[in-house]
């Protein structure tokens, strides 16, 4: 078997490569990326003869077509404004794949893939990625689900790479268009602002209790087509606390706006030029704790019963799991475990599915453990519905 690895130099997907080598029985690894060097030194201090250095142009969709046929699982590490053209291309020439988060004309894809006998699952990261399969784990031990709140708390510096620079931004940005539709309740999908439903949330012990906020996220778009009883889908999430004061400070003064500014004789959109500044600022690449932290809540009925189940995961911390990567593996171990149970054909469905459909949770779970990210699973009755 053959896995071609993409964007496989990035903070999130060298992690990736470097689980496949220890952990994977592919045949050959072929790792690509538009900085050969950076890949090729990766390759050489990984030291598995499985491993194969390519250049790749994310750009260069044709390039895909040629590329892809010849793998048996395509990994999309690269960011996710090329999640689309990844999966487009793995349905046309029908390669499996799954990727780190997901865009809503991925799924417009499911009939075609469905049609070629593959599968592709976008957003097999921490979340998404592992709070899907906790609320798919819910649902194994309910009857019915009504309610999933999802907490994410994502301990890194502001900008460890240019695309979670963006990601981060854009989760602040008051102009996006997905935050007309960032959490769901009662049928109807709710806008809200950012800084916006702030509640205090425990999590592990590397990060502790935090105030978390409305984001607009992957689950609260897949989590209701996959389970049609549910009622409320939320996702909320914070940074470090000094970044969470930078980006409301950025925020209330405008300047994460799309409004055009010019600087220097060129003029761009205000929130690129703010980028550009946070990404040559030595103090956006350090943090004092590097750390993922998810708690998921799932309300349900279970035999005529209310039901509640929490679910909080636990890593090593960032002394024990080479520091930084104490962030960066809890995204990058599940896109490896994805990719390996797509290959071992352990999935539960077809087409462009998103985890909670795709994988199961036994073997999902086990081989986080084995990597020593565990889940803590609590289960509380609370009376007759």
């Amino acid at each position: 078997m053959r896995a071609l690895v993409l964007g496989a130099a990035g903070a999130v997907c060298k992690e990736t490569t470097k689980d496949l080598a220890a952990t994977s029985d592919f045949d050959e690894i072929v790792v690509a990326d538009y900085n050969l060097d950076a890949i090729t030194q990766l390759v050489e201090s990984i030291g598995d003869p499985r491993l194969k250095p390519i250049f790749f142009d994310a750009n260069d969709y044709e390039g895909m077509l040629k590329l892809f046929p010849s793998f048996d699982v395509v990994v999309n590490g690269l960011p996710f404004k090329y999640d689309l053209a990844v999966n487009t291309a793995c349905v046309e020439v029908g390669v499996n794949g799954l990727d780190l988060s997901s865009e809503d004309p991925q799924f417009a894809l499911h009939e075609k893939a469905l049609a070629k006998d593959m599968i592709f699952i976008p957003g097999v990261g921490a979340t998404p990625g592992q709070t899907n399969m906790m609320v798919r784990r819910a649902s194994e031990v309910m009857d019915e689900l009504h309610e999933v709140e999802v907490f994410f708390a994502a301990f890194r510096s502001l900008a460890p790479a240019p695309g979670l620079l963006r990601t981060t931004l854009w989760e602040f940005n008051p102009e996006e268009g997905d935050r007309d539709e960032v959490y769901f309740e009662d049928g109807q999908w709710h806008p809200t602002p950012p800084m916006s439903g702030g509640i205090k949330v425990r999590f592990h012990e590397h990060i502790g209790e935090q105030m978390v906020y409305y984001v607009p996220h992957d689950e609260a778009n897949t989590l209701p087509e996959s389970y049609p009883t549910l009622r409320r889908a939320a996702v909320r999430g914070c940074f470090p606390p000094h970044v969470m004061e930078l980006m409301g400070s950025l925020m209330r003064g405008g300047l994460l706006s799309s409004r055009p500014v010019t600087i220097g004789g060129e003029t761009m959109p205000t929130i690129e030029a703010v980028a550009k500044l946070l990404w040559e600022n030595p103090a956006s690449k350090e943090n004092p704790v590097w750390a993922y932290g998810l708690v998921v809540q799932v309300t349900g009925v279970k035999n005529g019963r209310k039901v509640v189940a929490t679910y909080r995961n636990h890593h090593p911390p960032q002394e024990a799991w080479g520091g930084e990567a104490a962030y960066f593996k809890n995204v990058g171990i599940p896109l490896s475990i994805g990719a390996q149970l797509i290959a071992h054909g352990e999935t539960t469905a077809k087409g462009v599915v998103p985890p909670e459909r795709a994988l199961p949770t036994d073997p999902f779970f086990r081989e986080l453990e084995k990597r020593g990210i565990t889940v803590e699973e609590r289960i509380v009755e609370e009376g007759w519905v």
